[in-house]
């Protein structure tokens, strides 16, 4: 966390500095991985002085703790809003569109997410899968009930939500890739994505 962090408020200047240590970090790790990246290249990219940024957080380590727990709230935001009281197969779809909103949208905070559960998470496991793994038990049973229930058609819903999270975050995550081998494709890759897995899932779902 935050080294200043404590009881009296920060000041405007305070805020600022802090948001832009975060967004170099964000910016750093999601370009070079948390093993690339080093305290002093953040802070280049943050345009302080090393010293400067040791102020407002201890390590690297503080900097990336912090950097993960905005990143899941905004990971999970799309799975909490899957209502159980909806219409199944347009709840899922309108979850699928959150989650090309994230990649479309916050990139590099994709990009740091997949490089840190890819590293293992080492020193952060219980504090990233711990609220996860509830939110996702908690969704797992809302798609069981509505299999049970014969809402929706049945699939298993763990590979479900596996493969809604490989093929939206895809676009962002692999975004180099998208580029180089399909160009024409690139610039309107996250509408002809939402139109193409929209009509797939709709078709896999439907009871």
């Amino acid at each position: 966390m935050a080294r200043m962090a404590g009881t009296k408020p920060k000041t405007r200047i305070q805020r600022k500095n802090t948001e832009q240590i975060l967004g170099a970090a964000l910016e750093v790790f999601a370009q070079h991985g948390s093993s690339g990246a080093s305290i002093n290249l953040i802070a280049k990219t943050a345009g302080l002085t090393t010293p400067n940024l040791l102020y407002y957080f201890e390590s690297k380590d503080a900097i990336r703790r912090e950097l993960l727990a905005r990143t899941l709230q905004l990971w999970m935001a799309p799975l909490n809003m899957l209502s159980p009281h909806g219409e199944p197969v347009e709840e899922i779809c309108q979850y699928i569109r959150r989650k090309l909103d994230i990649s479309k949208n916050f990139p590099k905070e994709s990009k740091f997410f997949a490089n840190e559960i890819l590293s293992g998470l080492p020193q952060s496991k219980s504090e990233i899968f711990g609220p996860l793994k509830e939110l996702y038990n908690a969704k797992i049973a809302v798609l069981e009930d509505w299999i049970q229930t014969g809402r929706m058609a049945p699939v298993d819903p763990h590979h479900l939500l596996y493969s809604i999270w490989a093929t939206t975050q895809h676009y962002a995550d692999f975004d180099v890739q998208i580029e180089e081998i399909a160009p024409e494709k690139a610039k309107d890759r996250f509408a002809d994505a939402e139109a193409f897995l929209l009509e797939m899932y709709r078709k896999l779902l439907a009871v």
